[in-house]
Formats: C-alpha cells, sequence, structure tokens
C-alpha cells in the first residue's frame, strides 16, 4: 500500500480550507485517509501561527513508515524543520517564451542597424577630414 501525506480540501466554495492526512495513494483526494495530521489555512496570513498546524510526532511515525509526502506537504515539513531543504531546478521557469525572443531578437537587429547608421557618418567625415 503506497502510504501519502498530503492535503485534503474542505471548506466551502472561494474558501478553502485543507487537511493535513495520511492516505492511502489509491483514494480520492477528499476521500478516505487513514489518519489527520494537521491543517493548513491558506487565508491566514504567511506569519500567522494558525496557517499551518501539524502533529510532527505523528508526521515523523509516517515518514518512518515510507510514506511520501507531496510537493507541497514538503515544503512546509522544510520550513518547519522536520525535512532537510531538497535541491530544485526549474531551467525551463526562467526562460522566455517564444514572443519575448522574437521581440529580444528584434531589438538586437535594430541596436546593431542604428550602431552601423552611426558608423558610417564618422567615417565619411574622417575620410573628408584627410582629404
Amino acid at each position: 500500500m503506497a502510504m501519502k501525506i498530503r492535503l485534503a480540501r474542505g471548506g466551502s466554495k472561494k474558501r478553502p480550507f485543507y487537511r493535513i492526512v495520511a492516505a492511502d495513494s489509491r483514494m480520492p483526494r477528499d476521500g478516505r485517509f487513514i489518519e489527520k495530521l494537521g491543517t493548513y489555512n491558506p487565508l491566514l496570513p504567511k506569519d500567522s501561527e494558525e496557517r499551518v498546524k501539524m502533529n510532527m510526532e505523528r508526521i515523523q511515525y509516517w515518514l518512518g513508515q515510507g510514506a511520501q509526502p507531496t510537493d507541497r506537504i514538503a515544503r512546509m515539513l522544510e520550513a518547519a524543520g522536520a525535512k532537510e531543504k531538497a535541491e530544485r531546478n526549474n531551467p525551463q521557469k526562467g526562460t522566455p517564451g517564444k514572443k519575448a525572443q522574437e521581440r529580444t531578437e528584434e531589438k538586437a537587429a535594430k541596436a546593431a542597424e542604428a550602431a552601423e547608421a552611426a558608423a558610417a557618418p564618422a567615417e565619411e567625415e574622417a575620410a573628408a577630414a584627410e582629404e
């Protein structure tokens, strides 16, 4: 049985509230779970102590049993100091899209043309001064 520590959504429409639960990975997101391990309220300010509440003792137990935390839970555990910080790398995130790349190429071409145009009169002046 593949165990996950994940968020189960509660609350009403546009007012999310999550339970941190240990569940079988085959169960639906808001469906059956084995144990409630804490809560997460994203509507509260980030510095509020009530935003994330976790029963660290039980979370450590489930991690010891082989439960895998989801990405969001792993970040919460890193912030709480219960898990070492994982190195993340997404090189695709910082690269500009097609349109932005085309715009930068056009700007570079215009800048090169402007530099050529500025250099041409200077060369003519230098040639005229020599004569």
